[in-house]
């Protein structure tokens, strides 16, 4: 016969056994979803199917804002070594322009551009998220001090030391 500590040592290993597989079977079933986003070269790998809902990271694009009718903007989203083309309907957030880092919720149409329900933009000049940093030097794109793109440009050397104190 079992003493009462016994049964609840047994009752309490129980109890976490059954959570601990019940967290792995969850991770498990969430393991593509749990990215915080996509970049615009794992859209063009394929990584993503048409019509999936996702997060797409990266710079928005110079001089690719264009307004349209209403509250419709188009911008391509690029990590220096693709670019998606975006279309948006909704209030921009103000922190939102042209080489900065956003974050755009949606899906891909048949044509291979992403329209996005959400737009989530930087907070400040110095600041790029954690996630969009790591995800662009992932792909071999040089953030900060002597940063060179595929035009061949640098950043402006005022830049490169607001770059070097951001956190």
């Amino acid at each position: 016969m079992m003493t009462r500590k016994q049964r609840r040592a047994i009752l309490i290993g129980s109890g976490v056994a059954i959570l601990s597989l019940a967290a792995v079977l969850v991770l498990f079933a969430l393991r593509d979803t749990i990215v915080f986003f996509h970049t615009p070269s794992d859209v063009a790998e394929n990584k993503i199917k048409l019509g999936e809902r996702f997060r797409l990271g990266g710079l928005v694009a110079e001089g690719s804002v264009k307004r349209g009718e209403g509250a419709t903007v188009g911008f391509a989203v690029t990590d220096t070594l693709a670019t998606i083309n975006v279309s948006y309907e909704g209030i921009l957030p103000d922190l939102f322009r042209e080489g900065q880092g956003v974050v755009a919720e949606g899906r891909l149409d048949a044509s291979g551009a992403f329209q996005a329900d959400s737009v989530l933009a930087k907070h400040d000049e110095n600041y790029m998220p954690a996630e969009v940093a790591k995800a662009l030097k992932e792909r071999g794109v040089k953030l900060g001090k002597s940063a060179t793109h595929r035009d061949g440009t640098t950043k402006p050397s005022g830049e490169q030391e607001r770059d070097q104190k951001a956190p």
